[in-house]
């Protein structure tokens, strides 16, 4: 389902519009100098939202320059006092976050009064840790109905304010928790989602279990902004989240490199080469595919829709177009010749 459009700063979120990444920052918010470096170190690797933590009215102050200083939406982040809210969408945020199970309804109502008037969209943040008592106790604990019930709930508080310029996340650490409660959610309203596996951890474990998650919504036409939450440096979120977009098939403005697992049948060192052609065509936007299989037996079949790509044998390896093999050349030699196509295809 296409879900309404709300505008955050330059970037569409619903109506039909890509999918957008978004990442957090980790430091201190209130230093400026290392929010400062963070937050374009996050636009450099295209994170098209950044969210910031706002704890106090020091920190406040503090996103004056960050409001002024960036051209990437930025949203405040906050978890209890909805004035702090209130004045962070008066200060030009392009979107606040508040989460529901900690903001009294007199806080939701003062806050969409101060949004409306600033035109900054609010994204109601559900967080299984934080579920309202009355639902918990309703469900017996945090279930999808739950969150999508808490979602619906403050939703309905908004539109009372004729408030309409939501976003919605209904995060859970369990990944089936999370696609249950979004897929239900999605049923539910036409407001864009914020979709996200909270708190997946570190590592090569977190990065699986938010692709997961994550991807099999995406799968699902289910998702308009996504998070990767991941401990530590968060410029790997928005790293991750391109790369879930890409396996998808939402973001195709890059050179995709595939290569086979190998077996016995390989005879040359594939893996350098990889190594090699990724190195060559990192950070190019553009939508190329380049093949570097490990035999001639099924390695043409197999890639040909590669724009380049070559199959290695036992002394010579076959260098192939679109499935079409161009030419047979010594290991060697084939190497240097496919290495110098790609460059060509990423110059074109």
């Amino acid at each position: 389902m296409i879900k309404r459009a709300v505008k955050a700063g330059k970037v569409t979120i619903g109506g039909g519009s890509p999918v957008s990444v978004q990442s957090m920052t980790n430091t201190d918010t209130a230093d400026i100098a290392a929010t400062t470096a963070q937050l374009r170190a996050l636009e450099a690797a295209g994170c098209d939202i950044a969210r910031l933590a706002v704890r106090d009215n020091r920190d406040v102050e503090a996103c004056r320059a960050y409001v002024d200083e960036f051209d990437m939406p930025l949203v405040a982040d906050i978890q209890f006092d909805y004035r702090l809210a209130v004045a962070c969408a008066d200060i030009g945020f392009s979107k606040v976050r508040f989460n529901p199970g900690n903001t009294s309804a007199a806080g939701v109502r003062e806050l969409a009064a101060a949004c409306k008037a600033n035109g900054c969209p609010i994204r109601i943040g559900i967080n299984g840790g934080s579920l309202e008592k009355d639902i918990k106790a309703k469900y017996g604990g945090v279930t999808a109905h739950g969150l999508a019930e808490s979602a619906i709930r403050t939703v309905r508080l908004l539109e009372r304010e004729s408030f309409s310029d939501i976003v919605i996340s209904v995060k859970a650490s369990d990944v089936r928790l999370t696609v249950d409660a979004y897929t239900e959610l999605d049923k539910l309203c036409g407001y864009p989602l914020h979709i996200g596996v909270t708190e997946s951890g570190a590592g090569t474990d977190a990065i699986i279990k938010s692709a997961v998650g994550i991807g099999g919504l995406l799968l699902g036409g289910i998702g308009d902004t996504v998070r990767v939450s991941l401990t530590g440096d968060p410029v790997r979120e928005v790293e991750a989240g391109r790369s879930i977009l890409r396996a998808v098939g939402l973001d195709r403005n890059y050179v995709e490199v595939v290569s086979c697992p190998t077996c016995a049948r390989c005879f040359y060192d594939l893996e350098s080469l990889v190594h090699r052609c990724k190195k060559l065509t990192e950070g190019v936007k553009k939508p190329l595919k380049i093949a570097v299989m490990g035999c001639v037996v099924n390695g043409p079949g197999e890639a040909s829709d590669a724009d380049a790509g070559i199959a290695g044998g036992k002394d010579k390896a076959v260098l192939f177009r679109k499935g079409i093999v161009m030419r047979t050349l010594p290991v060697a030699e084939a190497e240097e010749e496919f290495l110098k196509t790609v460059e060509e295809l990423v110059r074109e």
